[in-house]
């Protein structure tokens, strides 16, 4: 996977801190109404899409992290693909495989399947790097989180 698509997804996306919420839905809730998506997709679509895919499976991947996804692209136009991330204030018990607390999400909305499980895997593999993990966690520039994913 190039780190150079991640980086320019992000870039399309959106980063938001200090999202509230006290369960996942909460939290979602919040984020899909603060983002403005891509045109022909509103929030509530995307919010039944991620809490329709939490309810089959955590989204979250261990070391305070989680992936949440639609389980199937709801997106039109690869133009569109985009990756959002967000920072919680109160980190979420989301049943995590090594019982850890979820504080960053990377919201992936991707059309097309292949790339979307190649883009799952090299976030989930960069985040289980301590160094990229410390770096993202304690910074608040959009810049520099950016420049992690070069």
């Amino acid at each position: 996977m190039k780190s150079n698509l991640i980086s320019s997804l992000i870039e399309k996306g959106k980063i938001i801190y200090d999202v509230p919420g006290k369960t996942v839905q909460e939290v979602y809730r919040h984020v899909c109404d603060a983002i403005e998506f891509p045109e022909n997709l509103s929030a509530d679509q995307v919010y039944e899409a991620l809490i329709l895919r939490e309810d089959l499976l955590s989204t979250a991947v261990g070391n305070g992290i989680a992936l949440p996804h639609p389980r199937k692209s709801i997106l039109r136009e690869e133009e569109s693909e985009r990756i959002y991330i967000f920072f919680v204030k109160d980190p979420l018990d989301m049943g995590s495989p090594d019982g850890s607390l979820v504080s960053v999400f990377f919201l992936l909305l991707t059309k097309n399947r292949s790339t979307h499980l190649e883009i799952l895997s090299s976030i989930a593999k960069m985040t289980q790097l301590p160094e990229i993990r410390e770096k993202l966690i304690n910074t608040k520039s959009d810049k520099d989180i950016i420049a992690l994913f070069q």
